[in-house]
């Protein structure tokens, strides 16, 4: 994707010269620059105005080899934003300076004499990357505004270290039309990720589709992702678009892409290749301009191994595959999201709760959450409503009811059931199609209980 030509760069350099050379090789290149000779220059520009990047020298007046000078700035500009991508040249050739310029915030690293077409090529990607960093900061904190007003979803609620690989993709290559693929265990959160990409994407004013592939009956599946003609089936009185019709300039995300029948595969990958499809009745070839991501909580590459998902399509899907942990690998975050599901369910439920005792944050601490930021979700909600004063306390939360057998005579058939599926998915280690296969259930089947049972 080329940077728009209204990118602002801020040059700085103590050589007339080398100002002038990088003012008109940008200037060829469509950007608007500003030139400085001095690092209190650099400064005080960044102070007053906004540069879409940085490029500047590591060597003033002062110091003239050592890169102390250039150093020093680097550190000042990270202070005054963090986000801002900073280019650094200098003209002696160092890994110690090159290696410590990057680690005090540097983007990358020019030499001088510079190459122009590897310089622009730098420039190029800090700037597109630079904007996508920017993009996802405004994403959080109009996070953070939504979570005052209960809104919020917990994706991007994050701290731990096991986290921060998750939001810095999100940042790179959330803006880019890249098919990304999601894994990671049931309950983890991948929707909601699904929609941190869409809303830092150029697709983002355009629309978000999301379908549950596991809950798509094979008869209706092409019905559901292409559309179909009146008097197509039985049941088509009207036409109807399908899901790429109606992504269409935005993204669709596939949720659970692993459980596509294997006979609708071949029709699932022309269209990703192509954009073309047609509706179910009509000869008519309709276009899509869409942007995938999926997600699975399946081992795609053991399913291709077993013959049950095609390579070619995979290959299709994870042009990028983003990984997202398990809860009870990010434990710093449980306490983050229980406050938030907290104030979304004091809200929810008018309850005059105020946080929980040390207790119940041990327990949330300490429990295996196999459930996920899911469980985490449903646990809060619970203790919320069972508290029976102002603070949530440890029994209210029902985590160890959870983990022992209970009296079957005592519960409804719906608990019965939802009992059993929870069971079953964690001998199955939270693989779905493998557990719907124990269960004796179809897939569509097992998915509308997942559903209907919030798990």
């Amino acid at each position: 994707m080329s940077q728009a030509p209204t990118a602002r760069i801020l040059i700085a350099d103590d050589q007339p010269d080398v100002l002038e050379a990088l003012r008109l090789l940008l200037k060829g290149e469509g950007y608007a620059t500003e030139a400085v000779k001095s690092p209190a220059a650099v400064i005080k520009a960044v102070e007053a105005n906004d540069y879409a990047l940085v490029l500047m020298d590591l060597n003033y007046a002062r110091d003239t080899t050592s890169g102390q000078e250039g150093l020093e700035l680097l550190q000042k500009l990270q202070g005054l934003d963090a986000t801002l991508p900073v280019v650094v040249m200098t003209a002696w050739a160092s890994v110690d300076v090159a290696v410590e310029a990057m680690r005090r915030g540097a983007r990358d690293f020019v030499t001088k004499p510079w190459d122009n077409p590897r310089l622009l090529a730098i420039i190029r990607n800090q700037l597109e990357l630079g904007s996508a960093v920017r993009a996802y900061r405004r994403l959080e904190q109009e996070n953070e505004l939504l979570r005052g007003s209960g809104k919020a979803g917990p994706a991007l609620l994050a701290q731990s270290a096991a986290m921060r690989p998750v939001l810095e993709v999100i940042a790179r290559v959330g803006p880019s039309d890249a098919n990304i693929l999601i894994t990671g265990e049931n309950g983890t959160g991948k929707g909601l990720v699904a929609q941190a990409l869409h809303a830092v994407s150029l697709r983002a004013g355009k629309p978000f589709i999301s379908v549950n592939m596991g809950g798509l009956p094979e008869g209706v599946f092409e019905s559901e992702l292409f559309g179909h003609v009146r008097g197509a089936f039985t049941d088509a009185k009207a036409d109807r678009a399908g899901r790429f019709e109606l992504a269409d300039g935005g993204t669709l995300f596939l949720d659970e892409i692993g459980n596509i029948p294997l006979s609708q595969q071949a029709k699932m990958l022309r269209t990703i290749e192509t954009g073309e499809f047609e509706r179910v009745g009509s000869s008519r070839t309709y276009r899509a301009s869409v942007r995938l991501i999926s997600a699975t909580n399946a081992d795609l590459a053991a399913e291709v191994a077993a013959g049950k998902f095609r390579q070619d399509l995979l290959f299709r899907l994870n042009t990028i595959q983003l990984h997202l942990p398990p809860l009870r690998e990010r434990r710093e975050d449980i306490e983050l999201l229980a406050q938030h599901f907290l104030k979304q369910h004091v809200t929810r439920y008018r309850k005059g709760i105020t946080g929980f005792d040390e207790g119940a944050l041990q327990a949330l601490r300490d429990y295996s959450w196999p459930g996920n930021v899911r469980e985490l979700d449903h646990s809060v909600e619970r203790g919320v409503l069972m508290a029976p004063g102002k603070v949530i306390r440890a029994p209210d939360l029902g985590l160890n009811a959870g983990q022992a057998v209970p009296r079957l005579e005592e519960m409804s058939i719906e608990e019965v059931e939802a009992f059993l599926i929870k069971k079953t998915l964690a001998r199955c280690d939270g693989n779905a199609r493998k557990a719907a296969e124990e269960l004796g259930l179809s897939r569509s089947a097992f998915y509308r209980r997942l559903e209907k049972y919030g798990l």
